[in-house]
C-alpha cells in the first residue's frame, strides 16, 4: 500500500514501521501466549497518536486519505494483527457518532480520542449476530434521560474502550426501524464489563461481553434520531469491513515475506527449497492474491474518499482480503513444513489471527449476500 500514499503520509509511514518492528512484532509474541493486553504498547502508540488516525482534521485529526490510513494500518498488521485491529476497532467506535451524530457529539467522542482514549462499537448479542434485528438490549425515554439495559457480546476493545457506541430497541414493535443508536461513556452508572474472551487469535486486542443495567444517560445521546439506529450501524459495518480488509491483507503480506525468507534459508538435496518451482509458484499465487486484496482495499477507501457508492465494493474487499488471508497463512506453514506447525515460528499465529476476519464485521457469508444484493437486485 506504501506506494498508493501522499508524501505527507510517507514520513509517517516510515515512523510506524520502525515503531512495530522495535515495539510491537516481538514483544506481541508473549502477549499472544499469555492472552494480556499490552497496555504500555499502546500507550506508546497514543504518543504517537497512532489511535487518532481516523479523527476528521476539523476534529483534530491529521487530515490523512483514507489510503494514507489503509497504508499504516497494513503496516500494524503486518506486525501484530491484534495491535492493528484494538487501533483500527477504535476507530469503528466513532464511525456511527461521525456519520449521524449531532456537532455537540462529534466534538466530545473525536476530543476523547485525542486526549488518549479508546472507541468501541456494541451491536453483536448472545442471540443477535448476524441477525442484528434480533437484539434485545432497550433503551426506554424517561423525561430527558434513555435507560438502557441488556447484554453486548464479542466487543472488541470492550473492557479498554472510553465510550461506546450501542444499538438499543426503542420500539419492539417495529422490527429494525425500532432500533436506535447511543453513545455511552465508560463510567456511566450501570455500564459494566463481563466475560471476557479468550480467543483463538488477535490475543493483544481486548474483547468482553458490555452490560447495561438501568443505566440512565442524557436524551441528547442518542445518535441521529430514534428508529435509525440498524441504518447507522449498517453505514458504519460498510466502512469498516474495507478496514478489516486492510488488515487481513497485512497478515498475508507478513505470512509471505516469512515464508521467502525461511526458503531462502532451508536447505534440502544441496539447495535452498526456494530454488524449488513448486514453491517459487506459491509465492506467485501469494503475491496475486496479496496484491489483488490490497487493490481492492485501495478501490473501496477511493471511492469513500469521493463520496461514491461503496457498499459492495467494501463488501469484496472485506470477503476476499480475509479468505487470501487464510489461504496464504495456510501455505506459509506449508512452505514451512514441520517447523510451521511450531509456535516457535511465527507463521501458525498468522493463520490463528486471520480466521476471525472471515467471522467479525459480518461473516464473509454475509459479505456474500451484500455483494449478490447489489449485483442482481434483491428478489
Amino acid at each position: 500500500m506504501a506506494y498508493l500514499i501522499s508524501e505527507e503520509a510517507q514520513e509517517l509511514l516510515g515512523a510506524v514501521k520502525e515503531f512495530c518492528e522495535k515495539e510491537v512484532k516481538e514483544q506481541c509474541k508473549e502477549y499472544d501466549r499469555t492472552g494480556e493486553w499490552p497496555k504500555e504498547i499502546y500507550d506508546k502508540a497514543i504518543e504517537m497518536q497512532l489511535h487518532m488516525l481516523e479523527v476528521p482534521e476539523e476534529y483534530g485529526g491529521m487530515g490523512l486519505s483514507r489510503v494514507d490510513v489503509a497504508a499504516l494500518f497494513e503496516e500494524m498488521a503486518k506486525a501484530d494483527a491484534g495491535f492493528a485491529t484494538t487501533i483500527s476497532a477504535s476507530g469503528l467506535g466513532t464511525k456511527p457518532v461521525l456519520i449521524a451524530g449531532s456537532e455537540e457529539l462529534k466534538k466530545r467522542a473525536c476530543q476523547i480520542i485525542v486526549d488518549g482514549g479508546f472507541g468501541a462499537f456494541c451491536l453483536t448479542e448472545p442471540g443477535a449476530g448476524s441477525d442484528a434485528s434480533a437484539g434485545k438490549t432497550t433503551a426506554v425515554k424517561d423525561g430527558d434521560s434513555y435507560i438502557l439495559n441488556g447484554r453486548k457480546c464479542f466487543i472488541t476493545n470492550g473492557g479498554v474502550a472510553s465510550f461506546y457506541c450501542v444499538t438499543a430497541m426503542t420500539d419492539k414493535s417495529a422490527g429494525v426501524k425500532g432500533i436506535s443508536m447511543f453513545f455511552v461513556e465508560a463510567g456511566t452508572p450501570g455500564l459494566s464489563t463481563g466475560h471476557e474472551e479468550d480467543k483463538m487469535g488477535i490475543r493483544t486486542s481486548n474483547t468482553c461481553d458490555v452490560v447495561f443495567e438501568d443505566c440512565r444517560i442524557p436524551a441528547s445521546n442518542l445518535i441521529g434520531a430514534e428508529g435509525k439506529g440498524f441504518s447507522i450501524a449498517m453505514k458504519t459495518l460498510d466502512q469498516a469491513r474495507t478496514w478489516m480488509g486492510c488488515v487481513a491483507t497485512g497478515i498475508a503480506q507478513r505470512a509471505m515475506e516469512e515464508a521467502i525468507a525461511y526458503t531462502k534459508e532451508r536447505v534440502q538435496f544441496g539447495k535452498p527449497v526456494l530454488k524449488n518451482q513448486a514453491l517459487q509458484f506459491k509465492v506467485a499465487d501469494m503475491a496475486i492474491k496479496i496484491e489483488t486484496a490490497r487493490q481492492m482495499v485501495a478501490h473501496s477507501l477511493t471511492l469513500m474518499d469521493k463520496g461514491l457508492p461503496y457498499s459492495k465494493e467494501s463488501a469484496i474487499a472485506k470477503c476476499y482480503a480475509s479468505d487470501i488471508a487464510m489461504e496464504v497463512a495456510s501455505e506459509a506453514i506449508q512452505m514451512f513444513g514441520g517447523y510451521g506447525y511450531s509456535r516457535e515460528y511465527p507463521v501458525e499465529k498468522l493463520l490463528r489471527d486471520a480466521k476471525i476476519f472471515q467471522i467479525f464485521e459480518g461473516t464473509n457469508e454475509v459479505q456474500r449476500i451484500v455483494v449478490a444484493n447489489n449485483t442482481i437486485g434483491r428478489f
